[in-house]
């Protein structure tokens, strides 16, 4: 992750912002420690000293205000970093992660609003911030509502040591025992690397799609928050994690990943030796349509041991999660396109080849999961399927007219991509256009989490398929007709006071 510079992200937010020596007179002292601020709370964790105070004034600002009082402090010097850590360390503190979802979204997409700050254009740049922002005050006050759940200070006396905080985390983790895992993960992060801790929790986060494959999402987003912020936050971030993962016991939904670990091993050992196979992408999304979950492992194993290269396999993938959303656009088909971008992360972050291996495996599995969920939440079409997509006559000159029609037809927005794309189009003008409307006019995670999943598959994706995954991206996006969010008008009158 690129080290963000707080003037930098800062400078020339536009409009009515303020620029130049005047402006940032204000920025050469930092916030000044409350005393209220460092009182310890009994009962709830404590961070660091730097982030605890950022998190109390998280915690305790009025819906209302918040906006406005993180303009104040960053006017005073609070650095980008900093406030992204406070908020996402209270939403850690305040959130239950349990359900994976739902409210808890206030923290999973913490690093998907930052991802788009990262690519937006300066005017844009703290919009998805104070998103984040108002979205946990929001989260804050459901959880309220349901108790007011607190993460707790870990016990102590049931921490292992060093040279035992491995098996017993594994122990624990297999047995679904909440406490001991809780006091197994804290002993791990004292004694090992960020490294070593995650190739653990890689395994643990992709074991089973209860959720709907949030476990696997929460996962990922917790590692690339924390690469954001610091790993030595990283203790109270994986404690929720565990519990997180957790949620629900064993169930049917782990039955594909103890399978796949027995397929793991029939591979052969040279796979990354593979070569990218067209043809191999089109007949695995063909199994994928029908499969069952061991069918649709055992086509991979199978062109593996081809000689076929893991990256077409993905690509069959990812092409299978966007058709479901193109053919039934809900939250469940949705999800096969965020949950397999999270088993995709891990099978590039992952150290491990067996596991890089089993992140495959359970992609392809869960694909068929996702499709017979949504089959029999939703219902399915058994069409359109996205590599018989017919692209539009002409390619669009302009993405303005594209956007501008895509909410009342989606399809033709969809066919109007695909010639535009496959005629040599300029992807990223697309991306920035479809990025802006989320900033302006996303008001739900799933919003800002689909758009980051789509644009970084499209990013990692054979440049063959990359066009129809644009394509099928437009059947969740936001077009211009769409609404402005209700709190762009206040993030622009917070922003003006810089």
């Amino acid at each position: 992750m690129s080290a963000i510079d707080r003037r930098d992200f800062l400078r020339g937010l536009g409009g009515s912002v303020a620029t130049g020596a005047t402006a940032w007179q204000a920025l050469h002292t930092l916030v000044p420690a409350r005393a209220e601020d460092a009182q310890v709370t009994p009962g709830i964790v404590q961070f660091r000293p730097e982030m605890e105070e950022v998190v109390r004034w998280i915690e305790k600002a009025p819906r209302e205000r918040i906006l406005d009082e993180a303009v104040e402090r960053l006017k005073k010097g609070l650095p980008y970093r900093q406030l992204v850590g406070g908020l996402f360390l209270a939403g850690i503190r305040n959130i239950k992660p349990r359900p994976v979802g739902f409210k808890f979204h206030a923290v999973m997409a913490i690093s998907s609003a930052h991802q788009l700050a990262l690519d937006a254009p300066q005017a844009d740049r703290l919009l998805p911030f104070f998103w984040a922002l108002d979205n946990f005050k929001n989260a804050q006050t459901q959880d309220v509502k349901e108790g007011d759940w607190t993460l707790a200070p870990v016990k102590e006396s049931s921490v292992p040591s060093s040279s035992q905080a491995r098996q017993r985390f594994i122990e624990a983790m297999d047995r679904w025992d909440d406490e001991a895992a809780d006091a197994a993960v804290t002993g791990l992060c004292r004694s090992v690397g960020a490294a070593e801790v995650m190739e653990m929790l890689w395994l643990y986060g992709i074991r089973d799609q209860q959720n709907i494959g949030h476990k696997a999402i929460f996962a990922a987003h917790s590692f690339r928050t924390l690469e954001l912020i610091g790993w030595e936050h990283a203790e109270p971030v994986l404690r929720s994690l565990v519990f997180g993962l957790l949620n629900g016991g064993k169930s049917d939904s782990a039955a594909p990943f103890d399978h796949n670990q027995t397929l793991v091993g029939q591979i052969r050992p040279d796979w990354t030796a593979g070569k990218p196979d067209p043809a191999a992408t089109t007949a695995l999304l063909q199994t994928l349509r029908q499969a069952n979950t061991k069918e649709a492992a055992a086509a991979v194993v199978e062109q593996l041991n081809k000689g076929v290269a893991a990256s077409s396999l993905w690509d069959a993938i990812l092409l299978a999660g966007s058709e479901l959303l193109m053919r039934k656009t809900a939250i469940v088909t949705l999800h096969a396109t965020t949950a397999c971008n999270s088993l995709f992360y891990t099978f590039r972050q992952s150290g491990h080849d067996a596991t890089r291996l089993l992140a495959l495996l359970q992609a392809a599995s869960w694909i068929t999961m996702f499709r017979d969920g949504a089959r029999s939440r939703d219902g399915l079409p058994d069409k359109p399927h996205i590599d018989e997509f017919a692209a539009a006559d002409s390619a669009p000159q302009d993405l303005a007219p594209l956007f501008d029609g895509l909410k009342q037809n989606r399809a033709n927005a969809a066919a109007q991509t695909l010639a535009y794309a496959r005629a040599g189009g300029n992807a990223a003008a697309f991306l920035d256009a479809a990025r802006h409307l989320i900033l302006i006019k996303g008001t739900d995670a799933h919003d800002y989490k689909f758009a980051v999943s789509a644009f970084e598959d499209f990013a990692h994706a054979s440049p063959n398929v990359r066009p129809q995954l644009l394509a099928a991206s437009v059947f969740y996006l936001k077009g211009s007709r769409d609404a402005d969010s209700p709190l762009l008008q206040k993030a622009r009158a917070a922003l003006a006071s810089l």
